[in-house]
């Protein structure tokens, strides 16, 4: 008998193969007592009947894939006193250690190459603007649903992991700390609090940065020839778990508050950066100055996507949401694939047929066929309402709520109701059955 469970797109793909024993029936006399006993075998309640084989230290091997109770005694980085999960100390020998921990727990090797793990976060205190804890709270469920349908774990963090590191430099000692937690995982993705999912059948590509460790979204030109703070956003990145990303994080961090030189670095960065808005150093800034400054260490490690929107400014993107619905509409009124009803376990295969049939070649900038894959509210400060006076503050919750929106219309679909209105979140409408070819 065989199991297998399989995701496209660089999710993860595992297969198990479980073997049964036959049963001999021998013939003549003893036919009728063989087959008195395979009866009471096989029905038995003490019996085992999909035992498929046995463990290193004699345990039964699971089919169902991942063996989350199997830690050996073996001694492995655990178990090193010196190991330390702070911010302020560096790890070595990272990339053995990952691979050992993989040899140890065979069960989690297969799809370990693309394995994802999110990461995410906000304040450990309660929100300053009326509607901040409903807006972040909202904004984790959008991330948990886009983690579900594609089968990648989640870790949220609402509590400083070091007392100097806060603000935009607390996503480094997370990041570092997941990393250790979880060696099975190939990529760290971490996701800004206020950056939304808006689409959640979009896989990113991870066959494109087999050769990179850091993919971030941004362009090369405004790094190297205009020289502006805005050259990359690091609110949403994917950084690979290896030795590599570990001694990355060492540098980048020596530009934060851990540092003693963190005073510096502030004036340093204004003088190359002219366009940057805080006078101290933050860890966008701070990422573009390695970029510019090393290019020659950092820049073949690092992938400046910008191909599709991993992260996508919201004021280019809300106001075409109602042309983006219409747009998605018309490929499911024009193909019956798309129209079918399917349970979300198997939502991906919906997705791919979408790529395949009408997306395939199309980027998804500005002006894009494709949904904005993640819209990021930066500027908009949902939780302490301390937004940019360019824009009014209301306009960022009412625009939050109509991405929330349309990107749950995404999910819910697949439980049989849609916000017919973006602007409102409930109540919802139920879906006719051959939506939208069949009007409401």
């Amino acid at each position: 008998i065989i199991f297998s469970m399989g995701k496209h797109g660089g999710a993860k793909t595992k297969t198990t193969v479980c073997l049964s024993d036959g049963v001999i029936f021998l013939a003549g006399a003893f036919m009728s007592l063989i087959l008195v006993w395979s009866y009471f075998s096989i029905f038995s309640p003490s019996s085992n009947y999909s035992l498929t084989g046995l463990r290193g230290d004699g345990g039964p091997i699971k089919c169902s894939g991942l063996d989350m109770q199997f830690d050996p005694p073996d001694s492995g980085f655990y178990d090193d006193p010196d190991l330390s999960y702070s911010i302020e100390k560096s790890v070595t020998g990272w990339d053995e250690k990952r691979k050992r921990w993989l040899e140890l727990h065979p069960s989690f090797k297969p799809g370990s190459e693309n394995r994802i793990v999110m990461v995410t976060g906000s304040q450990s205190t309660p929100c300053k603007n009326p509607i901040g804890d409903h807006l972040l709270l909202r904004c984790f469920k959008n991330k948990v649903d886009y983690c579900r349908i594609h089968g990648h774990d989640i870790f949220y963090s609402n509590s400083l992991l070091h007392p100097k590191m806060n603000s935009y430099w607390a996503k480094l000692p997370v990041v570092k700390a997941a990393m250790l937690a979880h060696p099975e995982a190939e990529w760290i993705w971490w996701v800004d609090s206020d950056a939304i999912f808006t689409d959640m059948e979009f896989t990113p590509p991870l066959h494109r940065y087999r050769y990179h460790n850091l993919v971030v979204h941004g362009w090369a030109n405004i790094i190297y020839d205009k020289q502006s703070w805005t050259a990359l956003n690091a609110g949403v990145f994917l950084i690979r778990n290896c030795q590599w990303s570990m001694e990355l994080i060492d540098t980048w961090k020596s530009m934060g508050p851990v540092s003693p030189d963190y005073a510096k670095w502030g004036p340093i960065q204004r003088s190359i950066f002219k366009d940057k808005l805080f006078p101290e150093s933050d860890d966008q800034t701070a990422l573009i100055y390695l970029l510019y400054k090393h290019k020659e260490v950092y820049y073949p490690k690092i992938y400046l996507e910008g191909e599709y929107y991993l992260q996508g400014y919201w004021i280019g993107v809300v106001g075409g949401l109602a042309n983006v619905t219409e747009r998605y509409l018309e490929m499911e009124r024009d193909d019956a694939t798309l129209r079918r009803r399917h349970a979300e376990k198997v939502s991906e295969r919906y997705g791919a047929f979408r790529e395949e049939r009408f997306l395939r070649g199309e980027f998804g900038g500005r002006g894009s066929r494709r949904r904005a894959f993640v819209t990021h509210f930066t500027g908009c400060q949902p939780c302490s309402g301390d937004h940019n006076p360019i824009y009014d503050g209301d306009t960022c919750w009412k625009e939050m709520i109509r991405a929330l929106n349309f990107a749950d219309n995404q999910v819910m679909r697949t439980y049989g109701y849609v916000h017919s209105d973006l602007s409102k979140t409930s109540p919802l409408q139920p879906v006719p059955f051959d939506y939208p070819d069949e009007p409401w």
